[in-house]
């Protein structure tokens, strides 16, 4: 419990004038110590030392309780100094103390914590004689004057809490002349405030003695009835000479403005950090769905129930999108994140799902003027133009909203679509400091959610060119099982340039190819494409597979293409033999039906584009039943393990009796490749049939 915040100054004499003694301090006479941190006493004021019979000497530098407190009450005041020092700031009362000569004397303290400049902590006593104090208060009491003058309000009331004393001042603030309170209980008086916190706050201090400073209270009275005033109300218990107890004083400060300031304060502290914790929270993923939630959830609740996220249908498709003034909007719905589960939950668009809005429905006019639409009190008559449909704003009605607000989503002068903010169970309306807010987080959600619109764009056009590229589901071929896989990477910019292919040949020869073009995006699946014509196109010429892959390498010099590294095999099922050519290339691996996996020991060669050497072909028999995988570096590289523990990693996966071809491609990608994976993956395995003229084992 603090001290009461003393009243204004009276004006001072003039500069060089001593004023005369006699004033209340010296009436009072209140001593002054400040203890450190530890208790011990740093300051000791003349009247500290007339008061409690310690000189200066005597008391700088010992403890405070040992110098002053009776055993008995040490306990109690190490409580009492904790509490002001590390507790609630301040501590006001009545204490035995110790004089220097033996004697106790009740001494009446307002303690408070002090600070430096340095963060140092101690605590400052102000203690004056309680019988001087009950003197001075009684007189004071009965000092009619100076309550009449007092800008500050006061009252007396009894014991049975009627009023018996009203100054000025109080007059002024309730609205109501003193006759209207004398003789009459505060409920009484002032029905419209909060009658029962103050008649409890009343009977509290007359049954304990303690005073309560600094009470909040709100409300309205006849002064201004049409406006909350925010009042700062003590009570302290009066008592005449005898100790009998007189009644309640009461003083009560205007701190409307004060008040005022420190909620827009505590707004404008909250907005920063609200702020501050959207640049972290919105826009983690490219992913535009997660992006719109991420904005819903940062409103909700802190500045709204309900909150939803929708866009224009058309900026999906288009670069340069346009709403029509007169005709209607279509719009996505992309999120919608709300405080509780309510009807008005029910009456927003599901997300992923098309709306179309006439012009006159207040979303489909903010994103058409690219302006804020704000209803802070809404009417029956408003829910039309705010729902989608009659139904909604029948939901709307039912789930009690009444407050209204929609912030366009804007970049760069292009509206993308729009933040819609509802109000059911939060009571207050939306202000012009919510609609700055829902501006200012809107404009930094927006750019993310551009980022991620572009990314989706991106990302659609690389996949489509892609597996525009890639061959169409390969014929089966002769003494061959094949299957494949193709799974591109999860970020639209890293989407690259892996493709397989499957080629017929002469005699029922069939030329495999698996190649990865380094880079990504476009660009790569574009190389890739051009790659994989003229790999064809060699193909054709029935060509040694380490010719084919020197044609395609000076080609890719000429053409300045990206680096690409590249398996070329030809397998003739006549006398089941394969020929590998390796440019750059992870060796495949080769699986026996009676042996563990392997990775094939072949020149490496140098990658496609480099032109730094000749290719070397290897020939390899397969013998039916014996498997072949072809794959690029995205299978099996990652960031946390080297290549060589990831390759080992596969020939475990491959152990083992042999899978069905198609059960071996899901497994290996569903156990070597994980979702988020930042390259994309090419897989062909072939599985050798008996060879032409030969009879199928058993």
């Amino acid at each position: 419990m603090c001290a009461a915040e003393p009243s204004p100054a009276e004006p001072g004499p003039p500069d060089g004038v001593t004023s005369e003694p006699g004033g209340l301090l010296d009436v009072l006479r209140v001593a002054a110590a400040v203890l450190d941190g530890d208790g011990r006493i740093v300051l000791w004021s003349p009247q500290a030392e007339e008061l409690l019979g310690y000189s200066a000497e005597e008391a700088l530098g010992r403890y405070a309780g040992r110098l002053l407190v009776h055993e008995e009450n040490m306990e109690l005041v190490m409580q009492l100094f904790a509490q002001v020092m590390w507790g609630d700031g301040s501590w006001a009362g009545v204490f035995p103390v110790r004089h220097k000569d033996g004697s106790t004397l009740q001494v009446e303290f307002r303690n408070m914590r002090l600070l430096d400049e340095h963060g140092n902590v101690y605590a400052l006593g102000l203690a004056t004689a309680q019988t001087t104090l009950r003197r001075v208060e009684r007189d004071l009491a009965l000092t009619t004057r100076l309550v009449s003058q007092s800008p500050i309000g006061l009252a007396l009331v009894d014991t049975d809490l009627r009023y018996v004393s009203v100054n000025p001042a109080l007059e002024r603030i309730n609205g109501l002349p003193a006759a209207e309170h004398l003789g009459r209980h505060v409920r009484e008086a002032l029905p419209y405030l909060d009658v029962e916190a103050v008649e409890s706050a009343m009977e509290q201090v007359l049954a304990t003695g303690v005073p309560l400073v600094d009470q909040e209270s709100v409300g309205r009275t006849p002064a201004d009835p049409d406006s909350d005033h925010v009042w700062s109300v003590s009570y302290y218990r009066l008592e005449a000479g005898n100790g009998k107890v007189l009644g309640v004083a009461v003083s009560v400060v205007d701190v409307t403005e004060r008040h005022r300031a420190t909620v827009e304060a505590a707004h404008a502290r909250r907005s920063l950090a609200l702020i501050a914790e959207a640049s972290l929270r919105i826009g983690t993923t490219l992913d535009l769905d997660q992006t719109a939630r991420e904005l819903t959830d940062m409103t909700v609740p802190e500045l709204a129930d309900v909150a939803a996220v929708v866009v224009l249908d058309a900026i999906l498709t288009s670069s340069a999108p346009a709403t029509s003034p007169s005709g209607p909007t279509i719009f996505r719905a992309l999120a919608v994140s709300a405080a509780s589960s309510s009807q008005a939950v029910a009456a927003a668009d599901p997300p992923g799902e098309l709306a179309r809005y006439d012009a006159d429905r207040l979303l489909a006019r903010c994103v058409q003027t690219g302006r804020s639409v704000v209803v802070p009190h809404v009417q029956s008559s408003d829910l039309p133009y705010i729902a989608g449909c009659a139904e909604d704003a029948d939901l709307l009605a039912r789930a009690g909203l009444h407050s209204y607000l929609a912030v366009p989503l804007i970049v760069g002068g292009k509206v993308l679509g729009a933040l819609d903010l509802k109000r059911t169970d939060n009571p207050n309306p939306f202000t012009h400091d919510d609609e700055a807010l829902a501006v200012e987080l809107a404009a930094r959600a927006a750019i993310c959610i551009d980022n991620a619109r572009w990314y989706e764009s991106q990302r659609h056009t690389a996949l489509t060119l892609q597996r525009s590229l890639l061959p169409e589901s390969p014929e089966p071929r002769p003494g061959l099982e094949l299957a494949y896989r193709y799974q591109p990477a999860s970020i639209a910019g890293e989407i690259g340039g892996d493709w397989f292919d499957v080629i017929p040949l002469t005699d029922d020869k069939t030329a495999l190819v698996v190649g990865d073009v380094m880079g990504s995006g476009i660009n790569a699946a574009a190389t890739m494409g051009q790659l994989r014509t003229a790999t064809r196109a060699f193909a054709e010429l029935d060509l040694d597979p380490a010719q084919v892959l020197h044609h395609l390498d000076r080609l890719a010099d000429r053409m300045g293409q990206l680096i690409t590294t590249c398996i070329y095999a030809v397998y003739d099922p006549r006398d089941g033999v394969c020929r590998i050519s390796n440019a750059g290339h992870l060796p495949p691996a080769l699986h026996r039906p009676d042996q563990d996996p392997e990775l094939l020991d072949l020149p490496a060669g140098s990658p496609l584009g480099v032109g730094a050497g000749p290719f070397q072909t290897t020939t390899l028999v397969l013998r039916p039943g014996d498997e072949l995988l072809l794959y690029t570096d995205g299978l099996v590289e990652t960031r946390e393990q080297s290549i060589d523990e990831r390759l080992n990693a596969l020939l475990a996966f491959l152990t083992g009796p042999q899978r069905s071809l198609e059960e071996t491609c899901d497994v290996l990608l569903y156990t070597l490749r994980h979702p988020w994976e930042h390259d994309d993956v090419a897989l062909l395995i072939l599985r050798a049939g008996a060879a032409a003229g030969e009879a199928p084992a058993d």
